[in-house]
């Protein structure tokens, strides 16, 4: 006991001795820095020195661009008889400072040489291995005294620490002797922090053994002596170097796994850890060393997970400590001078290392449930909002508060996965079934309301105060101000209230919507320019849309709330009347996604048995036809106002939304209240290809109104889904021919004018709508698919004059009806070739030529054959004489087409030739 109040008095003492010398360099900082601006003003480079400073060319060299100068400047010669005292080396600097300096030939010639390999092998190479030979050279002399039984053990590890404390001696001498680095380029050869860095291994090695080995000192006493070699070590390398202080910090980390102890406390192994770490980062502030500080920061939480996973039971309050350490380090240390507002960068190593060591430490605390039975949430939500306080305090930590955002965010996410819910989904009920909660309902609610409202007012009022001057401090904050409440209360809500209806997370959730919305109009007023709608505001609105979605599902039935999601695109797509922020278009769209999502998992949106069998007046009018209305007046608005990308999207989802309105009310209405029975019929299949033919012509007229892409690629989609319809179903899977379908008792009035005449006349309707609006490919596809649905109707109404009701191929073909067919085509070719030539479509002449090829075909090939007697006479002669019929029409067609281009000739005079002059009369 008494040993280790001796020591943590020596460690202290050692701090402050630190820290004076803190003070001290930061006021010659301040001298240098005034020294520097007289050299520039007299027309001297930015680098240029005094001469006398020459001497600690190593501290300087080892330091960035930008960085303060921390040289031992008080130790420099006054006079020539201190120089005397001082050495060899400062009387060289001394002459080599009075030698008037070569004019540089070039500007290349200024910058610093490169090392070559003489300079690596000679200098840097050379020391360094020189100084690992002196600490391998103190073990094997160790080694070898012990094998050969010279010494006892006492004497060897006395000679070992005297080993080691003169080599620091020697270091230190070559130091205050004027040592300077001889060569440019070799800054890493620096004897003297060679000399005491193998020093301080000689003399970690024999406090350990002393320890380990042979038990000559208790761990109290090893514990003490190798901190103090340690936090020593990581002073000296203020005047030594960062590879010094590398050491040193390395031996301080490793003391407390080389000290075993029978009844370790956890407290005097991070107390000694935060002793550590406050002088490891005071000597990085000072020499601006941010690897030195990550790798202090790493560590404690290294060592924090290393507790937290080897002590049973593990005591939360020393992790919190020691990370609560973490964050005033790098607080009131590493940030020690600079500005508090000074704009926020990401690439500041030390904020990045205590947002991964202080963040696993917060979700241990907060996750691992052997932890969080014991009781170690509120530690964890206190070191969250340790976190919070940091990053807000500095700018440059903002890596803290996105960590802070994250372990809040799965926290909760492991507090709702403990709940038990249910949804509809493909007409079954998928049911999650949680675990037993690691954190007690009022522990949970307690955590979760503090966080969350530290999450929104801080974040709401930093995003507010950073938004004219700082644009990702600002973003960054309210980021976490919209997703970590939604989040937070979310969870709250999966695991704790009624899944169904819950309306005091309703409430809550209203109330956060409205203030996420304030707050977003809030920082637009400050931002720069005003009302410019950034990244800041895009998140609040983000966060404020999600609240809302929450406020319907905890409030609302599952159609009322398919209903309010897809009329929650109406406000952002109105409010861009009042503001053009450029999120606004873009929750538009989510509301759209959301309303998709509701509806994928459950397309009758309240469920199978409770949709009835009510044609047209169920839930699937409102459900699929007031979303519809929204996106259409959203897509109306956006047109009128933002336009871009968002407005295409939801006029997407109008059409679609539209469509599906429609197709699903037929589907109901046809299948006796059945959305997803068997596959459909005829009718229902000719109403869909209705409805896609009808939604192409809609889509050509709105493109003719209001120019888009989506209406444009829109319309011609809807036509070639039509036609695929059309091919695999009316002509394959759905033909009367292959199924044997009734088509109905009453001819002509049936199926079949359902399945193909009326189809028909819609894709003809569709190819004159279309004509000069669209590609050609497009309008001869749907004429050519007109023609060849009612063809089909032709002939399948014939064989329902046969047959009946039931047009199957197995009812087989007479003779008769053989003939029908052939006078029939024939009629049809004739016809489509008049109206072709009317309307002066040239598709439809080929089609018409197609028909009749067909028809000879049949005559020749099948009526030769099946037909007999007068029949195959009759079918002959009439094949005849319509060929000779077509024949004479086709030439009177070609005479009229000359005399009508011999007139045309008549009456438009000649084009001049180019040297003709015009007539006089």
């Amino acid at each position: 006991m008494f040993d280790g109040f001796i020591g943590t008095i020596a460690i202290v003492a050692l701090i402050y001795f630190v820290f004076r010398l803190y003070s001290r360099v930061g006021a010659l900082e301040a001298e240098v820095g005034k020294l520097r601006a007289v050299a520039r003003q007299q027309g001297h480079a930015a680098d240029a020195l005094p001469s006398e400073m020459a001497a600690y060319a190593p501290e300087l060299a080892e330091q960035d661009d930008d960085e303060p100068i921390a040289a031992r400047v008080d130790d420099r010669p006054a006079d020539e008889d201190a120089e005397e005292a001082a050495g060899p080396w400062a009387r060289a600097a001394r002459e080599a400072a009075e030698t008037p300096p070569e004019p540089a030939a070039s500007a290349e010639a200024s910058k610093p040489a490169k090392p070559d390999i003489e300079t690596a092998l000679g200098t840097r190479w050379a020391v360094w291995v020189g100084g690992l030979a002196l600490a391998f050279g103190a073990v094997f002399l160790i080694r070898y005294s012990i094998e050969a039984g010279i010494f006892g053990p006492r004497v060897r590890l006395s000679l070992a620490a005297l080993l080691g404390i003169v080599l620091v001696g020697a270091g230190e001498f070559v130091r205050r002797t004027g040592f300077r680095v001889p060569v440019q380029g070799a800054a890493g050869a620096y004897v003297p922090g060679i000399l005491t860095a193998a020093g301080a291994f000689a003399l970690f090695g024999t406090v350990y053994a002393a320890h380990g080995i042979y038990g000559f000192i208790g761990p109290a006493a090893a514990f003490i002596l190798l901190g103090v070699i340690g936090v020593g070590t990581i002073a000296a390398a203020l005047v030594h170097g960062q590879a010094l202080a590398g050491v040193g910090l390395l031996g301080s980390l490793l003391t407390p796994m080389l000290v075993a102890s029978q009844a370790p406390s956890p407290w005097s192994l991070f107390g000694y850890l935060a002793i550590v770490l406050a002088a490891n980062t005071a000597v990085a502030r000072i020499r601006s060393w941010s690897l030195l500080a990550s790798a202090g920061v790493l560590g404690a939480g290294v060592w924090s997970m290393v507790y937290l996973a080897e002590a049973s039971p593990a005591d939360p309050a020393p992790v919190l400590f020691i990370q609560l350490v973490v964050l005033a380090a790098l607080v009131f240390l590493w940030f020690r001078g600079r500005p508090t507002d000074e704009p926020t960068n990401w690439r500041d190593t030390p904020s990045i290392a205590a947002a991964l060591s202080t963040g696993l430490s917060a979700c241990a605390l907060l996750v691992l449930d052997e932890l969080v039975f014991a009781g170690s949430a509120p530690w964890g939500a206190v070191l969250v909002a340790a976190m919070i306080a940091a990053a807000w305090l500095r700018s440059r930590a903002v890596t803290i508060l996105h960590a802070a955002g994250l372990v809040a965010v799965i926290a909760f996410a492991r507090v709702a996965l403990a709940a038990d819910f249910s949804i509809y989904a493909f007409d079954g009920i998928l049911i999650f079934d949680g675990g037993m909660p690691s954190m007690p309902r009022s522990t949970a609610m307690l955590v979760g309301i503090l966080l969350s409202l530290l999450f929104l007012a801080l974040g709401l009022w930093t995003a507010f105060r950073a938004a004219s001057g700082d644009a990702l401090r600002s973003a960054s904050w309210s980021l976490w101000a919209a997703a970590a409440p939604v989040a937070i209360v979310a969870a709250l809500w999966f695991a704790f209230g009624y899944i169904d209806r819950d309306y005091r997370y309703a409430f809550a959730m209203l109330v956060l919507a409205g203030v996420l919305a304030a707050g977003a109009e809030m920082i637009s007023r400050r931002e720069t320019p005003a009302l410019a709608g950034g990244w800041a505001v895009s998140f609040a609105l983000a966060g404020a849309f999600a609240a809302a979605v929450v406020f319907f599902h905890a409030a609302f039935g599952t159609l009322l709330t398919t209903i309010l999601c897809g009329l929650l695109a109406l406000a952002p797509a109105f409010a861009t009347r009042l503001r053009s922020w450029p999120a606004l278009g873009w929750l538009c769209v989510t509301a759209v996604a959301v309303t998709i999502a509701r509806i994928l998992p459950d397309p009758t949106i309240v469920g199978a048995s409770r949709l009835g069998t009510m044609p047209v007046f169920n839930a699937l009018l409102p459900g699929y036809g007031l979303p519809a209305l929204a996106f259409i007046a959203a897509a109306w608005q956006l047109g009128r106002t933002t336009g871009g990308a968002p407005r295409i999207v939801v006029e997407a989802a109008a059409a679609l939304f539209a469509l599906l309105t429609v197709a699903m009310l037929v589907r109901h209405a046809m299948n006796a209240g059945i959305i997803d029975g068997a596959e459909p019929r005829l009718a229902e299949q000719a109403i869909y290809t209705l409805i896609a033919l009808g939604a192409g012509a809609i889509l050509i007229a709105l493109d003719l109104r209001s120019p888009s892409p989506v209406f444009r690629y829109g319309s011609m989609a809807a036509g070639v889904v039509s036609v695929l319809l059309i091919v695999a179903q009316h002509f394959g899977f759905q033909n009367p021919l292959f199924t044997n379908e009734s088509v109905g008792p009453i001819p002509f009035i049936d199926l079949i004018l359902l399945g193909y005449l009326l189809p028909g006349l819609a894709a003809a309707a569709v190819a004159a709508f279309a004509r000069n609006r669209r590609p050609a490919w497009y309008v001869a596809m749907l004429a050519l698919l007109s023609a060849t649905l009612i063809f089909a109707w032709a002939t399948l109404a014939l064989r329902r004059l046969f047959h009946g009701e039931y047009l199957g191929l197995v009812n087989g073909m007479d003779q008769v009806e053989t003939y029908a067919y052939s006078a029939l085509w024939l009629t049809i070719g004739v016809l489509v070739l008049v109206v072709g030539v009317r309307l002066r479509s040239q598709v439809l002449r080929i089609a018409s030529a197609v028909v009749i090829a067909v028809a000879v075909g049949k005559v020749f090939l099948f009526d030769m054959s099946e037909l007999e007697g007068v029949l195959r006479a009759l079918s002959f002669i009439g094949l005849g004489a319509v060929l000779i019929g077509i024949g004479l029409f086709y030439q009177r067609l070609l005479v009229r087409s000359r005399t009508a281009d011999a007139a045309s000739a008549e009456i438009t005079p000649p084009a001049p030739a180019p040297g003709d002059r015009p007539a006089v009369p």
